[in-house]
């Protein structure tokens, strides 16, 4: 059986920039194990499946798959499968609810000249624990100077980060894992997903980042938008979640060579945070078909 699919850059406003997504909007029929097969056959940092919606207020059900495992949920995919979405006609509105495995995750998507762009909207709670990162075990996985570390913390929506950050873009740009700190480091870190940056965590910076998770198969990402969502999250409550919006700008995937390009804001409301979005452009590079055999459906 063969099944459409559409390729996408998103975070970039032209082809080959951007982090790059597979797209299967009409899904069904699929086993679990076929599509681990699929994305891993893809091989990029995630392919998305969708379904009809289990839950009656979302417009379709995604299922977001790294070439190792399932995830419950992640920007970029979520961007980009509305996109898509949009882009193939699969939906009647641009306002749309995706059914995650987190829960229902907010899209709103508009054209813009040559590309789509894709805002989410994300009211899981910020995770961020007591604990900090220890600064000189950081140093050492990152390989910089102890000076080159301002601070590092652990927060996440959704999936769990560590926050690292630098003296510089210069930093940030010499950063090389270190494999066996990092093994060891993981050994008692609330998270070892490393996203580090130069620049201030306040409203209306550009962040310049890297994000790295080797423990888990992605030597790096060119763009990583709920380690986004998170981190603006926490410039809202170092700012003791005073109502209104606080934005915030960041630039990654440049020493990959695929630059991308995010726009963060936090949303207070009566002292609480209400939600955190990430959005950004995305194109279309490439449509097809898969040809799916029958060991990897769904028997009836």
């Amino acid at each position: 059986m063969k099944y459409d699919f559409y390729i996408l850059d998103v975070f970039s406003s032209a082809s080959f920039g951007g982090n790059q997504l597979a797209v299967l909007p009409e899904a069904s029929g699929i086993s679990v194990s076929g599509m681990q097969k699929i994305a891993r056959e893809f091989n990029f940092s995630e392919t998305t499946f969708v379904f009809p919606p289990k839950d009656n207020k979302a417009t379709a059900r995604v299922r977001i798959f790294t070439p190792q495992n399932e995830m419950d949920f992640a920007g970029h995919p979520t961007i980009g499968t509305a996109c898509a979405l949009v882009f193939g006609n699969h939906v009647k509105t641009k306002e749309i609810t995706l059914e995650e495995n987190i829960g229902l995750i907010r899209v709103s998507v508009e054209a813009d000249g040559d590309f789509l762009k894709g805002t989410l909207s994300n009211e899981t709670p910020l995770a961020q624990p007591e604990e900090a990162p220890n600064l000189d075990a950081l140093a050492d996985v990152l390989s910089v100077d102890s000076e080159d570390v301002i601070e590092a913390f652990y927060a996440g929506v959704g999936i769990d980060f560590c926050y690292v950050r630098l003296r510089s873009r210069e930093a940030v740009d010499k950063c090389q894992i270190n494999r066996a700190a990092l093994v060891e480091f993981d050994k008692n870190a609330w998270s070892s997903i490393l996203f580090f940056f130069a620049g201030d965590i306040e409203e209306g910076s550009e962040l310049y980042a890297r994000m790295v998770a080797p423990l888990m198969g992605v030597d790096e990402d060119p763009a990583t938008g709920s380690a986004v969502a998170a981190l603006v999250g926490i410039a809202a409550s170092r700012r003791e979640l005073k109502d209104g919006t606080i934005q915030m700008s960041v630039i990654q995937g440049a020493k990959m060579g695929r630059i991308s390009h995010m726009q963060a804001n936090a949303i207070c409301k009566n002292g609480s945070l209400v939600s955190v979005g990430v959005g950004g452009p995305a194109v279309v590079t490439a449509t097809g078909k898969i040809k799916v055999s029958k060991e990897w459906l769904d028997t009836p």
